[in-house]
């Protein structure tokens, strides 16, 4: 049995980036920074981003503890003094980039469902932590590695059991074949072959019913395309990122990171410099 990885990642409805005017001197501002094809994509995605805006739900709180948290760090947010920052309303799923008293680009978002996985004794809930961090580097083409909760989910769907792998060991199946972990890439080796067969790389690991997880740097724990043309890199495994699927930007659907549609990351990359301060509320 096989199971294709395919995309992973729920993601991406049409987005826009909008220009503030709230004074003409700060549209001729903005405009020295921002070209003509992306102010034309501001005004074709504007009626878009109305469109998923109306879906957003208000805001809901788990705890006082946790409301106290979003006014904190929305009140940093706001009274932030760096020149230049990068503000991610959580509840309005929408992104800012803020130059001085200048919005330079605000763009709708994807953010984390908040759903709790439980499976094979193990627990994750898919949160993106309010607080403030860094763009600590930029990628052109990320890779995605995906993390256990992948696995978790699909074995979850599928009811399957899990097992893990490790570089150089070898697990018997139940047919008299070997599964294996060599160079990077896990194999099967049939008896009386003299090599091992490396397994494709774009599909999970299924036999006897067990869904087994490729060790981590392998190939076949390497998943390109999945985050878009570009990502910046938060730190402690959140990223801010493109998608290939343009369908559900503007939802909480996520599993901790900040997706945005391609033409706005591609924006980001272009214009936000590594160290700019990111303000999460």
């Amino acid at each position: 049995m096989k199971v294709r990885i395919g995309p992973f990642l729920l993601a991406g409805a049409l987005s826009f980036a909008a220009l503030s005017a709230t004074a003409a001197s700060q549209q001729a501002r903005t405009d020295s920074l921002v070209s003509a094809s992306v102010r034309s994509m501001l005004v074709r995605y504007r009626d878009a981003f109305v469109d998923t805006a109306a879906l957003i739900p208000p805001p809901s709180f788990s705890s006082r503890a946790d409301s106290l948290a979003w006014v904190t760090w929305r009140d940093r947010a706001m009274s932030a003094s760096d020149e230049y920052r990068l503000v991610v309303s959580l509840f309005d799923r929408q992104l800012s980039v803020i130059r001085g008293a200048d919005t330079l680009m605000v763009a709708p978002i994807a953010v984390a469902s908040g759903i709790t996985l439980e499976y094979a004794g193990r627990s994750w809930t898919f949160r993106t932590p309010r607080g403030q961090r860094r763009v600590l580097r930029k990628v052109v083409d990320p890779v995605w590695a995906p993390p256990d909760w992948l696995y978790a989910e699909v074995a979850s769907e599928y009811g399957l059991k899990l097992a893990r792998l490790s570089e150089g060991a070898a697990i018997n199946l139940a047919d008299g074949r070997r599964l294996t972990v060599r160079n990077g890439i896990v194999g099967l080796w049939e008896p009386g072959a003299t090599k091992v067969t490396p397994l494709p790389t774009d599909e999970h690991i299924v036999f006897n019913s067990t869904l087994y997880i490729p060790p981590a740097g392998t190939w076949n724990r390497k998943v390109e395309g999945e985050l878009g043309p570009y990502a910046l890199d938060l730190g402690s495994g959140y990223l801010v990122h493109g998608t290939p699927d343009q369908t559900t930007i503007g939802r909480a659907v996520t599993h901790g990171c900040i997706r945005l549609a391609d033409p706005d990351i591609t924006w980001l990359y272009q214009n936000v410099p590594v160290g700019t301060p990111v303000y999460i509320y």
